[in-house]
């Protein structure tokens, strides 16, 4: 080993923020450490402050009339970027991932390349969710009925804890696949993966603001989320059953739609039932012209 290499520093990665597509660290200015599996200092996390929580509303509030309108395939291109960038850095995300759970580089390896093709999973979903969830309506009468989903609005997130990263692409991937926003609260002890995401998102056209990641302490930035008037929905995948009780009692205010904390195994086939759970259908009707004695003029 040369003596350059021998007196060189490392240099070590700054975790920031992730909101409105650029990476702020927190207003407060306060860290909290984060550990490997067997207590090893791996970085400093940012500690969100309920200030960042507002934040990254509003930045999620101003993308959503963009990301919504957009259309379906657009949107699928996009969550397709996603997993081509996650792609060009899985080793970075093996390694994380490894340290973050205590794997195995291989169990490690399985678990990236598992989210790697979630993400592509729901590109596919973007343009064909509708039609699931769609369809004209039998009516007595000279009217077409159309019912289509749309998206709920803003969404809170509350990533897994004990998934550090497959199991945040599975929360986050159906909220902003639909069309919604979001603003995601890492997983407390693991949130080197979910803060490095962020790093991806920024460069594989997403739009800033679709969606927004912070690390900290869940309830507390959750309390703010979870009684926000401008919040629509909230994931409690990550929340402990008691603190789940508190936000949703918080988030019945406003009637936000709630995803209660269920099934933590996140398998091969995620379903759709993450998608639906924050749409709204909306019925339309519309004449279908004059009727005469012959029938319809159409």
């Amino acid at each position: 080993m040369s003596t350059v290499e021998q007196n060189r520093l490392s240099v070590f990665k700054t975790y920031k923020l992730y909101v409105g597509g650029k990476f702020p660290r927190s207003e407060s200015g306060r860290v909290y450490e984060v550990t490997d599996s067997k207590g090893k200092w791996l970085a400093n996390a940012p500690l969100s402050s309920r200030k960042d929580a507002r934040d990254a509303v509003v930045a999620a509030r101003k993308a959503f009339g963009g990301w919504s309108g957009a259309t379906a395939y657009n949107r699928g291109q996009i969550l397709y970027r996603v997993a081509e960038m996650l792609q060009g850095r899985r080793e970075q995300f093996v390694r994380e991932v490894a340290e973050a759970e205590g794997l195995s580089k291989s169990k490690a390896s399985a678990q990236v390349d598992a989210a790697i093709d979630r993400w592509v999973w729901y590109a596919g979903w973007t343009d064909k969710i509708a039609q699931v969830m769609g369809g004209a309506n039998p009516v007595a009468g000279p009217f077409f009925n159309l019912s289509t989903p749309e998206p709920t609005g803003v969404v809170a997130v509350l990533a897994p804890q004990e998934s550090s990263f497959l199991g945040l692409v599975s929360v986050i991937a159906p909220v902003i696949a639909t069309g919604n926003t979001a603003v995601v609260i890492a997983g407390e002890k693991n949130p080197l993966p979910a803060l490095s995401l962020g790093e991806v998102l920024a460069t594989s056209d997403l739009p800033g603001g679709v969606v927004n990641i912070l690390s900290g302490r869940t309830g507390e930035i959750a309390a703010p989320l979870a009684a926000h008037q401008d919040v629509n929905g909230i994931d409690l995948t990550g929340a402990g059953e008691e603190l789940a009780k508190e936000l949703e009692i918080a988030a019945a205010d406003n009637l936000k739609r709630v995803l209660r904390p269920g099934t933590t195994e996140y398998t091969a086939d995620p379903g759709t039932h993450r998608m639906t759970a924050f749409l709204e259908t909306k019925t339309v009707w519309h004449p279908t012209g004059a009727l005469g004695a012959s029938g319809s003029s159409y």
